[in-house]
């Protein structure tokens, strides 16, 4: 039986040793260099020119061959040897870690057993427990005493001082007067008498009757022609200062209007147009809040929720939410984290046209008073001009008189209706009912401050209508501008609408 199993288990092993003799061999044979060299002197006594280049060739395969075996080889034990190290390394921080994880152990028992005696030593289990939600009640309460909107808490404090600015209003005055005595002031007054700016008389009337129309004023044009001087003299001239917010390009959202409630100082971050708003609520003065290159960043983004709110019918809607909810020591006017917006306020956008901005949106021209300011008015005597601070309710008595006193006649309106057919049909556009209702109060107004029926219409019509022409593929409109500028004519008259007639030949002009 012995030699049975010897004999049985001998061809097993025979075969395994050949395989390792064979392998052996094989790499002998292929490194054997006396072989190599034996074999090309054999060979190479008679070889020609010819034969030598291609033995030599030959030669030079097979070094290579041998040594990319070789390299592989070398490489191959590399990465063996690498992973069995890195195994290696990572069990020693598997070790490591569990380590830590013990000590970490026995470190909270040791926490735990050093508690348990304080608790015993006191005689009071939940004594502990007590004094940490106690500190934790204390800790509110200092901070419900304590107000979260530091600025619009002060402004509760200077008027319930009775140190709040108060001004004498003068109400008798008219429309057109109080465009004259503006550019007048501009242009001369005691409190800036080396700052002398001048500006159309129209430019005027269509601030004032844009102010009765919305809340939102978009002055736009070439740089240098007094955008952001207009509203800031119109401040001096109320004698309210106007709050200048310098719009910039990272504006995305409400925030950069009101500020933001900070959830681990517990503080509302507000910003100074935000305070100014609070103040315009304790008094009837008119506030003006200027954003400066508004449209350096994207208006609808940072602007979006005003633009709805002021759009409400009624003013009661003018409200936004600061914060979820309110404490007992937030300012007056803040109820339950939520603020009503003045109604004495206007807010003015300046507008730069280039590569450096964004275009404004339908959605805000619209909703909107656009004034083009592209020219500086020449120079022109002035009288010496005293501010004039105007309570905010005799101006909107003004514009109410002026909307029922000087109605667009019918005739223009029937005009209109007709005109907005004519747009639909080659142009495919539509006035919309917010615009009609814009006309109806614009206009008016526009006529109270000194201007004509005819050059309001003119106003309305190229800023909130045909400034939609830009936004259509001016090669395919382009033969019915004329026909347009035709119409125009045949229904207002030939020395008529001269500002849409002059934007139209613009627009043909570029292509």
């Amino acid at each position: 039986m012995t030699e049975f199993i010897m004999a049985f288990l001998g061809v097993l092993w025979g075969g395994i040793s050949e395989i390792f003799l064979g392998i052996f061999k094989g790499i002998y044979d292929m490194f054997n260099f006396p072989t190599y060299y034996s074999t090309f002197m054999k060979y190479s006594a008679d070889w020609s020119a010819g034969n030598w280049v291609v033995a030599i060739l030959i030669v030079l395969v097979v070094v290579i061959i041998l040594v990319a075996i070789l390299w592989l080889v070398v490489w191959g034990i590399t990465r063996i040897a690498g992973k069995l190290k890195t195994r290696v390394v990572n069990q020693d921080l598997v070790d490591e870690i569990h380590n830590l994880k013990r000590q970490i152990i026995k470190l909270n028992q040791e926490k735990d057993r050093i508690l348990g005696m304080k608790v015993t030593g006191m005689g009071n289990d939940g004594l502990l427990a007590d004094e940490a939600v106690e500190g934790e009640k204390k800790e509110d309460a200092v901070e419900q005493k304590e107000s979260r909107f530091y600025k619009l808490t002060e402004v509760d404090q200077i008027y319930a001082s009775g140190q709040g600015p108060t001004h004498e209003y003068d109400d008798n005055f008219t429309l057109e007067q109080l465009c004259d005595r503006i550019r007048n002031y501009a242009a001369n007054n005691p409190e800036r008498p080396w700052r002398k700016l001048y500006y159309e008389i129209k430019i005027i009337r269509l601030f004032i009757a844009s102010m009765a129309t919305s809340r939102l004023i978009i002055l736009q044009g070439i740089s240098g022609t007094g955008k952001t001087s207009l509203p800031e003299c119109l401040g001096h001239f109320f004698n309210n200062e106007t709050t200048i917010a310098s719009v910039q390009p990272s504006w995305r959202d409400r925030t950069e209007i009101f500020g933001y409630f900070n959830e681990f100082t517990k503080r509302f971050n507000e910003t100074e147009v935000l305070k100014k708003m609070y103040e315009a609520t304790y008094n009837n003065d008119i506030y003006i809040t200027v954003l400066d290159e508004m449209n350096i960043a994207r208006v609808e983004y940072y602007f979006a929720e005003m633009l709805s709110i002021l759009e409400m019918p009624s003013r009661a809607q003018w409200v936004i939410d600061l914060v979820p909810s309110g404490w007992p020591s937030d300012p007056v006017h803040v109820e339950k984290g939520r603020f009503r917006l003045p109604e004495n306020m206007w807010y003015v956008g300046t507008a730069n046209n280039d590569d450096s901005t964004f275009a404004i949106s339908d959605k805000v021209y619209d909703r909107g008073m656009p004034i083009n300011i592209n020219s500086k008015a020449a120079a022109f005597d002035a009288p010496l001009t005293e501010n004039f601070p105007v309570n905010y309710h005799t101006l909107e008595a003004l514009f109410a008189k002026a909307q029922e006193e000087h109605k667009v006649s019918d005739e223009n309106l029937k005009k209109f209706e007709e005109m907005d057919d004519y747009v639909i049909a080659h142009f495919r556009l539509a006035f919309g009912n917010r615009i009609v209702k814009q006309l109806r109060e614009f206009v008016p107004v526009y006529v109270a401050c000194g201007g004509t029926e005819i050059d309001g219409l003119d106003y309305v019509l190229c800023n909130k209508i045909l400034r939609k022409f830009e936004s259509l593929n001016l090669g395919f409109i382009r033969d019915e501008i004329d026909a347009y500028i035709q119409y125009l004519s045949d229904n207002f008259g030939e020395e008529n609408m001269t500002e849409c007639k002059e934007y139209l030949a613009r627009l043909k002009k570029l292509f």
